[in-house]
């Protein structure tokens, strides 16, 4: 498991550019597989067109105390790249008039922005119906200055999506760290005193599971009754959804394809379980995803590939939720991920 970033180690894989030729070329250019637009074009489905925006994604930055081996943001302790006050400004002012029910901060790790706490306080008068925080669960334990941070999201009423591969130590520790398991069932266990989870609160409690290896993720709902069962019965853990998350053929875990020699073989499980189904309610139909830096995206996705929006709209500061409506989403190889089987969302999957 790497300690550090692609873009600390300076990999090639750390530049959008590379990713991009790779899923441009070899099995795509040679027409061993059908591009991404040309699958949609073959079941009606191009071009890919944005619905009714829902969802509003924050990234507050790439900086996170874990360097997981799946993570598609390349996050990690060597990551400086933080969102300003300024442009968290410029966000608050989007939030108040979007018509967005859902705001979702995600990173890195998201609590490590320093001006998280304000953030959340602020944006919690905005009227949002659905407040996520995406944490990795073992940032709240990662000093005393998270400690309390269970705490923090029950007074704001935060809908807490926390990443825990799987329920046993050695399938996650291999993917995120050694210790992160037990620190993770601490960090649950902190979230369910407060009273996530629990009868009579409202405090969502979800948990979003990867596949540690070159495979898609079995059915949703069995593998969230196998998580239920085994961490209350190990662990006295309760949780509400699980969410089953395809991994996507870029940065970390397009370099563990690459290494493990599984590239060719994942694109082609990807391309043959397509399913036109899943194109119908995948996020980028109804997420604008923001960067750090302000930059608009479909999708935390092509966020990570600097794919920008389609639209004369880029950036939020400018931000004109009519105009990107008429926008074409940006896509390439790797949205295969999104449609294939039951498909994958930030939700979980769609069809």
């Amino acid at each position: 498991m790497a300690s550090k970033s692609l873009s600390a180690r300076k990999d090639s894989l750390s530049k959008p550019e590379r990713q991009l030729e790779i899923l441009e070329n070899g099995l795509f250019s040679e027409a061993e597989l059908p591009r991404f637009r040309e699958k949609l074009a073959e079941t009606g489905n191009f071009p890919l067109k944005p619905g009714k925006l829902e969802v509003l994604q924050l990234n507050l930055g790439y900086m996170c105390n874990q360097v997981c081996s799946h993570c598609h943001v390349d996050a990690g302790p060597d990551r400086k790249e933080i969102m300003t006050r300024e442009t968290m400004l410029q966000c608050l002012e989007v939030i108040r008039t979007t018509s967005a029910h859902t705001l979702d901060l995600t990173g890195g790790a998201p609590e490590m922005n320093p001006n998280f706490r304000w953030f959340v306080e602020e944006a919690s008068r905005a009227g949002i119906k659905d407040f996520i925080v995406r944490s990795n669960l073992t940032i709240i334990l990662a000093n005393k200055n998270y400690h309390d941070l269970p705490e923090f999201f029950k007074k704001y009423n935060v809908h807490v999506v926390s990443s825990l591969p799987f329920y046993k130590k050695e399938k996650t520790d291999k993917q995120r760290g050694n210790g992160v398991f037990d620190k993770s069932v601490k960090a649950l266990q902190m979230l369910n005193e407060v009273g996530y989870a629990q009868e009579g609160t409202d405090l969502k409690l979800d948990l979003v599971y990867n596949p540690a290896g070159a495979f898609l993720p079995i059915n949703q709902q069995l593998m969230e009754q196998d998580f239920k069962k085994a961490l209350k019965r190990d662990f006295n853990i309760d949780f509400n959804n699980l969410f089953a998350i395809t991994n996507l053929p870029i940065s970390r875990f397009l370099e563990y394809l690459i290494a493990s020699e599984n590239y060719e073989d994942y694109m082609y499980e990807l391309v043959n379980a397509y399913n036109p189904e899943a194109v119908k309610n995948i996020m980028c139909t109804n997420t604008i995803s923001v960067s750090w830096d302000g930059w608009l995206y479909d999708c935390d996705f092509n966020q990570m590939l600097e794919l920008k929006v389609a639209s004369n709209v880029k950036h939020i500061s400018e931000y004109n939720e009519a105009a990107l409506q008429g926008r074409e989403i940006i896509i390439s190889q790797h949205c295969y991920g999104c449609t294939a089987g039951a498909g994958s969302s930030c939700q979980g999957t769609v069809a």
